[in-house]
């Protein structure tokens, strides 16, 4: 049996419920298929993090921190981020910027926003089926899903998610049925992740758990302030995430680590205790955290240049990327080229794209749910205008 929709949405995640919002609110009856058993999973996950919803930097920085395709700077024009934190305080949900930028719904959880969300699509006649897998997409835009059902639809907008955090549904699954379909997509790969270093045993003994703080880390020409945390594996932190692009783009990844980022070369040598070429105490007075110490080599050295030079340029050897399924995002997927500036498929007309299942990457900070709104905002005013 051939079921008759007018828009159906592909992916209850963050992207695809906002593209049922948008189509819904034209004025189009919309219905959202979903293969877990509910829907949001993906925006609860970044709830437990307070749910960071987007950042409130320069527009201009704002649009640099998104990769691939040229579309960022009009996506992102139609959806800003200050839309969507009017879009929060429409769902009763207030929200306030952190110091370092970030913004956060006061309650720092994402069940309140989520919720009063499926509310309002209830109310605009969003129907949602859950546990609906997707399997198939067949001649004339006909969805075929796993309990035989199929559905003809006059648009689709896909929202499946990318390649991390399988649990909540994003799985990459769909990556060889659209190649199938004969549609280009870039292979998955973890992004916002650690990264994997071979540690010396005694190091961990003494450094796992540790974070280091206020420095700046560089990789492929590019810095990034803030902290890393070494652990059992590797490096994790904000920095690492924001360098991984550069990272996955090196044969060999290196990172640079500068423990004492505020001061230069000299005046670093200008504050250690020469007199008795103690090192340990010019770490001390350079506040060298343990992990720092570890991660320099501190008990190896030898003379007060070997310091100044390890801790201003510390070159650390990575092995790799952790696996994709313990990744914040996922980068990959539908290459921007078959896609034209409405996110459809142009070999498949009425069939639209947005979240991670296209492929573009960007750090964390909100710059993850920000991407999510801007291409469902997109695709859903495209599937409802079509």
């Amino acid at each position: 049996m051939l079921e008759q929709l007018d828009v159906v949405i592909v992916g209850g995640g963050p992207a695809g419920l906002r593209a049922a919002e948008v189509a819904a609110l034209s004025g189009r009856v919309v219905t959202v298929f979903d293969g877990k058993p509910s829907v949001g999973r993906k925006f609860l996950v970044a709830g437990k993090g307070g749910l960071n919803l987007t950042h409130g930097e320069e527009f201009e920085a704002f649009v640099s921190r998104y990769s691939g395709g040229d579309l960022w700077r009009s996506l992102l024009d139609e959806f800003k981020p200050q839309d969507l934190r009017e879009w929060a305080h429409s769902l009763g949900q207030e929200t306030f910027q952190a110091t370092s930028g970030r913004v956060y719904p006061k309650s720092l959880k994402g069940a309140p926003l989520l919720r009063a969300w499926l509310g309002k699509l209830k109310g605009l006649g969003v129907e949602i089926r859950s546990r609906h897998l997707w399997s198939g997409l067949s001649e004339g835009n006909v969805l075929v899903f796993e309990n035989d059902l199929k559905v003809k639809a006059k648009a689709i907008v896909f929202a499946i998610g990318g390649g991390s955090w399988p649990k909540t549904g994003s799985d990459g699954g769909w990556i060889t049925k659209f190649q199938e379909m004969g549609v280009k997509c870039a292979p998955l790969v973890a992004s916002n992740c650690g990264w994997e270093v071979d540690w010396p045993d005694e190091l961990l003994e003494k450094a796992e758990g540790m974070p280091m703080k206020n420095i700046v880390v560089s990789a492929g020409g590019k810095r990034v302030a803030g902290e890393l945390l070494v652990t059992r594996y590797g490096l994790e932190g904000g920095t690492i995430y924001a360098l991984g692009r550069e990272l996955r783009e090196m044969k060999e990844p290196v990172l640079e680590i500068d423990f004492k980022p505020t001061f230069s070369h000299n005046q670093l040598l200008g504050k250690l205790d020469n007199r008795k070429n103690d090192l340990e105490m010019s770490a001390k007075r350079w506040k060298l955290s343990d992990a720092a110490r570890q991660v320099i080599g501190l008990e190896k050295l030898k003379t007060a240049e070997e310091l100044v030079a390890r801790a201003k340029a510390c070159r650390i050897s990575l092995k790799g990327p952790r696996p994709i399924a313990e990744a914040i995002s996922s980068a990959g997927g539908v290459c921007w080229d078959e896609l034209d500036n409405n996110l459809m498929l142009r070999k498949f007309p009425g069939v639209f794209l947005c979240g991670e299942m296209i492929d573009w990457d960007a750090p964390t900070g909100g710059y993850l749910l920000q991407g999510a709104f801007a291409t469902g905002t997109r695709a859903g005013k495209s599937a409802a205008n079509f």
